[in-house]
């Protein structure tokens, strides 16, 4: 019984995991779905929420509760800078100009922040009062800061979806990416679109980095870390797709979880094979279109 509570909390933590997958592949479909852009600095936009969060706390004594606004809307303001400045020339290239210039950019900062911060992680402990939410049953336990980091990832990957979807603002975004001219033509300003559209993927990358500051040390590394496995998802569930993006990072942090439990040396590796097999049988992705 106790073997089994324990497995269990193994595939609860690779849900959690799973959560941050969904989150920061979210974005990046945003991002590819509507602009085409191979966003390749998204894994170093995610660190900089984090790393804004840490300087709001201890530099101006902000906590956690206003940096999961004013983090995301800080980084979201310099994705519109490179957007404006550096990728907006780049939309009817081929992407492999994007994704060259945005892995230039993922260099360059986390270059700056490990010039002036260190290599070695800092410490963002989380807020009082998620104590609540522990989950806890003989040896199982599930801190509820984990907890929260789940039901809020959930909810704002749904509520993203609902907005691209369901809403008129989302059918003038699809509409911008098929048909930009006819879009332009009904007086609805599209460069200005495609601009907070980046900005809104940036944002979300930055909203996971404060999610993620009390989970993992806050260091320069951290976007790194996860940027493959993101990629890995994104093309497993279908370039471009919300849904799939979303479904598939939850879906792949529940496979590593259990992964751990059968054979934890496969944990790390268990993604790409899946990769693998979905390219091979259907390269599009599991939600995606040919």
């Amino acid at each position: 019984m106790e073997d089994l509570l324990f497995d269990l909390q193994l595939v609860a933590l690779g849900i959690t995991n799973g959560a941050f997958y969904a989150l920061l592949s979210l974005g990046l479909a945003v991002i590819f779905g509507m602009l085409n852009v191979i966003n390749f600095a998204h894994g170093a936009q995610f660190m900089m929420g984090a790393f804004v969060a840490w300087m709001l706390l201890n530099w101006l004594g902000i906590g956690y509760w206003p940096s999961l606004i004013l983090s995301p809307l800080i980084v979201g303001l310099i994705g519109v800078v490179m957007e404006r400045l550096l990728i907006r020339p780049l939309y009817k290239l081929d992407h492999l100009y994007g994704l060259l210039l945005t892995f230039g950019c993922a260099l360059v900062i986390e270059g700056l922040f490990r010039n002036y911060f260190g290599a070695s992680g800092l410490r963002y402990s989380p807020p009082p009062g998620f104590d609540a939410l522990d989950l806890e049953y003989g040896d199982f336990f599930m801190p509820g800061y984990r907890v929260w980091v789940l039901l809020a990832g959930t909810a704002i990957c749904v509520a993203t979806w609902l907005v691209i979807e369901k809403t008129k603002i989302g059918a003038y975004l699809r509409a911008a990416v098929e048909r930009p001219q006819l879009v332009q033509a009904f007086g609805i300003n599209v460069p200005l679109m495609m601009t907070l559209t980046y900005a809104a993927g940036v944002a979300l990358a930055a909203l996971a980095g404060v999610l993620a500051a009390p989970v993992y040390s806050v260091h320069p590394g951290m976007g790194a870390n996860f940027i493959i496995t993101v990629f890995a998802v994104v093309v497993i569930g279908g370039m471009g797709s919300i849904l799939g993006s979303i479904v598939t990072g939850f879906l792949l942090g529940f496979v590593q979880g259990v992964t751990d439990v059968v054979y934890s040396e496969a944990s790390q590796t268990v993604v790409f094979v899946i990769m693998a097999i979905v390219l091979l049988t259907r390269p599009a992705g599991l939600f995606g279109r040919a």
